[in-house]
């Protein structure tokens, strides 16, 4: 089984569903009509990290990154998570 995230015309996830593993993005694109990606719960801070409702494909990193959960939060470029700064 895979997960894919449907993904709107900024990257944002819509939509995630889990997939028969033979599934791929383009056919997937064409049922749909959106855009997609695979995504993954195995990784954390890592390529493809599980892309939830919300969060942004970066398509230069390869990653999905989540909602920036304050102001006060900058972005970890190694890991794409957001770090808390005081």
């Amino acid at each position: 089984m895979a997960y894919i995230a449907l993904l709107d015309s900024n990257n944002i996830v819509t939509e995630v569903y889990a997939i028969p593993d033979n599934v791929t993005e383009e056919r997937v694109t064409e049922v749909t009509g959106q855009n997609c990606k695979r995504t993954s719960y195995n990784t954390l801070g890592g390529v493809h990290m599980l892309g939830g409702c919300g969060y942004t494909y970066d398509e230069t990193r390869d990653a999905f990154i989540p909602p920036r959960p304050t102001d006060n939060a900058i972005l970890n470029e190694d890991t794409c998570l957001w770090e808390l700064v005081e």
